[in-house]
Order: C-alpha cells, then sequence, then structure tokens
C-alpha cells in the first residue's frame, strides 16, 4: 500500500485533504516554511489540526525545512516541545543542526527534497543521523528511483504531481538577487516566472516573452510546466515507492480537494485490479479535472526524460468568483441558507469552502426565498438544496470558465 500525501496552507485544504482519502497531510508553520509568503499555519492551531487527522485515521507532518541561523535554531528548540506534545507524525527537515535538535526528541524526522537526495550513500548517513524517511530529488529519472529503492535502509517519498523549480531540489538565489528575499527561507517571489529580456555581451538580445505565434514553448524559459504523473500510477506502484507526494501547499482548498480526489482514485483502480480495464475512460476524466484548478501546463517532470516543456501561467479552466457566505445549514433537509451578495441562478456551480467543509463543488438545482421556488437572484438570503454537508461560516463562490 503506497500513502498518498497532500499539502496544505490552512484548515480548509487539511479538511479538503481528509475528505478526499488523503492518508497524510503536510502543513507548514511561520519561521520554518518553504511557503512562508502563503502557507504558514500557526503552532497552536497544529494541535487541533493533528487531532483532526488522527481522528480520521491520517497522519500530520510539519514542515521545518529552511535554512536557519542560531537565533532561529534556539527558537526552534522550544517549539519542537510542542509539536512532540501535540503528537505530529513527522518533521519535514534539511538542515543538520535542526536534525540535530530533533533527534533529542521523539518525532520520526523526514528528510525533505530541499536535502537533493540523488544516492543510495546519502540514505544510509542520513540514516545513521536518525532520518525514517527520505524525500528523493526531483531531478531523478523513474529507473534511478527504482534502483535506490531497491538498496534504500529506509522509507522514500516522491513528488507526482505540482509545481516544478528551474533550480535543483528548490535551491535558488535570483528572488535573494532581485528582491532581496531568500528562497531558501522560504521567501521565494518566483522571478523565474516572469518574461525575460537576455542580452548578450555581443549585443545580442533574447526576448523571453509571449511571441506573436503563441509558441509557449519559446516564451517562458526559466518556467517550466507542473509534473502530472496521474496516467503513469501502474509504473509508479510497480516502483514500490513508499509515499506518493502532492506539491501544493500555497494553492487553494479546491486544488487540494481535486487533485488528492484524482491521484485517491487512480491508486485504488490501480489496487483493486482494474487499471487496464477502467484506466483508458478514467485518464481523460482525470486530467480534466487536474487541468480545471491551477497548473500551468502538464509534463512528467525527470521521470521519464528531461522536461524542455515552458509554461505561460496558469492554464486552470475556471475560475472563483466570491458570492457569499452560508449563515445555517438545516442537516435534516440538506438546505443551507446562504447570504449571497452576487448574482447566482439555476444551474451554476458553486464551491463552497470552510475549515471542516474543506472544499465541495455543487451545481444549483434548487432555490427557495420563503418556500417559493426561484430561477436566479441578485443578492440576499436564498435556501439551496445540497447534496454535501456544509457549515455556519463557509465561504461561496461561484465557478466560472476562464
Amino acid at each position: 500500500m503506497v500513502e498518498l500525501l497532500s499539502p496544505a496552507r490552512d484548515k480548509r485544504s487539511v479538511s479538503a485533504a481528509i475528505n478526499n482519502n488523503a492518508d497524510s497531510v503536510y502543513v507548514g508553520i511561520t519561521d520554518y516554511n518553504m511557503r512562508a509568503n502563503v502557507a504558514n499555519i500557526n503552532l497552536d492551531d497544529i494541535k487541533e489540526i493533528t487531532k483532526q487527522c488522527h481522528d480520521h485515521d491520517k497522519k500530520l507532518y510539519v514542515c521545518t525545512n529552511t535554512i536557519v541561523s542560531d537565533k532561529q535554531i534556539e527558537k526552534y528548540k522550544k517549539q519542537i516541545v510542542k509539536l512532540e506534545e501535540f503528537d505530529v507524525d513527522a518533521l519535514i527537515i534539511s538542515d543538520i543542526g535542526m536534525i540535530n535538535v530533533a533527534n533529542k526528541h521523539s518525532i520520526p524526522l523526514h528528510l525533505s527534497v530541499q536535502a537533493n537526495i540523488t544516492n543510495t550513500e546519502s540514505l544510509k548517513v542520513y540514516k545513521e543521523l536518525g532520518i525514517s524517511r527520505a524525500v528523493l530529488s526531483r531531478e531523478l529519472s523513474l529507473e534511478d528511483i527504482k534502483n535506490i529503492k531497491t538498496k534504500s535502509p529506509i522509507e522514500i517519498e516522491t513528488f507526482i504531481h505540482g509545481a516544478m523549480c528551474v533550480a535543483i531540489s528548490g535551491r535558488c538565489f535570483l528572488s535573494s538577487y532581485f528582491y532581496d528575499r531568500n528562497a531558501n527561507c522560504g521567501e521565494c517571489l518566483q522571478p523565474c516566472r516572469q518574461e525575460w529580456i537576455i542580452n548578450s555581451t555581443e549585443n545580442k538580445q533574447l526576448v523571453l516573452t509571449q511571441p506573436e505565434n503563441n509558441d509557449i514553448e519559446k516564451s517562458r524559459l526559466l518556467s517550466p510546466r507542473d509534473m502530472c504523473m496521474i496516467e503513469h500510477i501502474p509504473e509508479l506502484m510497480e516502483s514500490k515507492i513508499d509515499a506518493f507526494k502532492i506539491e501544493g501547499r500555497a494553492r487553494a482548498p479546491d486544488y487540494v480537494s481535486t487533485v488528492t480526489k484524482c491521484y485517491s482514485e487512480a491508486i485504488k483502480v490501480y489496487e483493486d485490479g482494474l487499471w487496464d480495464e477502467n484506466a483508458p475512460k478514467l485518464i481523460p476524466h482525470w486530467k480534466k479535472e487536474l487541468e480545471s484548478v491551477f497548473n500551468r501546463g502538464f509534463d512528467t517532470g525527470f521521470y521519464f526524460r528531461t522536461p524542455k516543456y515552458t509554461s505561460y501561467d496558469n492554464q486552470a479552466t475556471y475560475k472563483k468568483v466570491d458570492i457569499g457566505q452560508v449563515v445555517n445549514y438545516y442537516k435534516k433537509i440538506n438546505v443551507a441558507e446562504i447570504k449571497l451578495w452576487d448574482k447566482l441562478e439555476i444551474g451554476d456551480e458553486i464551491i463552497i469552502q470552510g475549515n471542516k467543509t474543506g472544499s465541495v463543488t455543487e451545481k444549483v438545482s434548487s432555490m427557495q426565498i420563503e418556500g417559493k421556488n426561484i430561477e436566479q437572484i441578485s443578492e440576499g438570503n436564498v435556501g439551496i438544496k445540497l447534496v454535501n454537508v456544509v457549515r455556519e461560516n463557509d465561504h461561496v463562490y461561484r465557478k466560472e470558465s476562464n
């Protein structure tokens, strides 16, 4: 059985992962988080999130994988006591000094992709340092991974979906150079995703922008496509990788919900022995779902060859429009009372997100005001029949095609 590990930037994303059959969830905390700009979870909330995961028979891993100073190490010594008390299932870590601190406690340690592990000898060393699982470098081929797995003294984990970085294992200095924001401390502003003009010493110029013929591959040279391995689940499963990791701790709950659901379904189809029978019709469905949420176009990373395709920004097929909030939910009749501040009509698709709800999508089939059916509404309170359970204060969005 492989473990499916999903990202979460907040409580809503944690619930989205749990509700869509992730086996484990990974989050980041302030000061030690490689997504420091958008994905910090308060240390005090980790206790609640850990309990939620454990109540659903899921694991919670906490990322503490930045480069740190002596001052941060001293603060970490105090924080790890709390993390141990909260019973988190593992720390994702890369700095050797932090590993040394963490080894004085009982929390299992997983080595971050930031360590850039590309061979078995490194794994042997890290096992001696107390590491029980390592996230392998994203620059490895599937054959490399299979070879490492046969000799590895510890569990291995690999990324199977999400953003790729132009720098090896994310060790990039562009943000530091241009903006004085250290990517290795979680502050990356992604200048690699921009359009560039390169001038040579011979006064020749290369313009890396969107060309007139819409040839994306010749535009943003430093911006690789996202990884997507949904159609290669059999090869991944047969390689005996211990955990499949979805990238995306900066992504919204609907991203987590959709991607986790697709990969969970794909893994189950394979484990049930139904891949050859069902995959031909399910793969197009899964890919359509994955293309609907944030993505920069898809490739297979380094699994089969060196990636050569680049991307022109987000290519999601829908956007979310903030239209309202749940004010009440009547469980006996599966009806939500929603306060709307934007239009909604029968046939629209809505996304409802909340800390416990996660992210659910519904097609509006019935709306009522004071017991009378209506076809559309511009604003105000309305009752909507739902399939999923939602909760007071959940946010409501209308899905619109991009």
